[in-house]
């Protein structure tokens, strides 16, 4: 992708994302999204066949930063030395969906959460996939049992997290990992 339409594709994001902070998925327009981002309608369309592929497009840009293989140092955190370590990663995670809650919240809100959570799931599902490869699974739980109830589990976490603002990424970390272990 050339820089011009990298601007573009910025410019969409932004819009888009920008009404998201205010607005439901579902009552924001491709046409509202062309206004804001001030570009023509064939320019949107050459890049997005539909606002659910723009929604597509959105989250597999913050997932694969925020899942990338090697952490760096960022403003807010950083886990650059903590790249193998399932607590570090899933902190890093929440940092950066706490920076984004704002249009999060508004993507929740709506039947676009489902498709959201969908990608999310994806994602976290290799990410505990590796986590299990390095550990001995219980041998009286399936793997695949273990691995759905990590992904599902942390997924929800993170629906309920975003309205509830009160609490850190380090403590909703903590919170998932030691939420198994409760009734035990």
């Amino acid at each position: 992708m050339d820089r011009r339409q990298q601007r573009t594709r910025q410019a969409v994001y932004k819009a888009f994302t920008d009404l998201l902070r205010c607005r439901s998925y579902n009552s924001i327009t491709v046409q509202e999204i062309i206004d804001a981002a001030n570009i023509g309608r064939s320019t949107f369309y050459s890049h997005f066949e539909t606002k659910d592929d723009l929604l597509k497009a959105l989250c597999t840009e913050i997932f694969a930063h925020v899942f990338a293989d090697d952490l760096m140092k960022e403003k807010t955190h950083d886990f650059s030395g903590d790249a193998q370590d399932v607590q570090h990663r899933i902190t890093h995670i929440l940092y950066h969906l706490q920076d984004s809650r704002a249009y999060i919240r508004g993507i929740l809100s709506s039947e676009s959460g489902e498709l959201f959570m969908r990608f999310f799931k994806e994602y976290l599902r290799e990410l505990f996939e590796e986590a299990l490869c390095r550990k001995k699974a219980e041998e009286d739980i399936p793997r695949d049992y273990m691995l759905n109830h990590l992904v599902c589990d942390f997924a929800e976490s993170v629906r309920w997290w975003m309205h509830h603002e009160e609490y850190s990424p380090e403590e909703i970390s903590r919170f998932f990992l030691t939420s198994a272990s409760f009734l035990c």
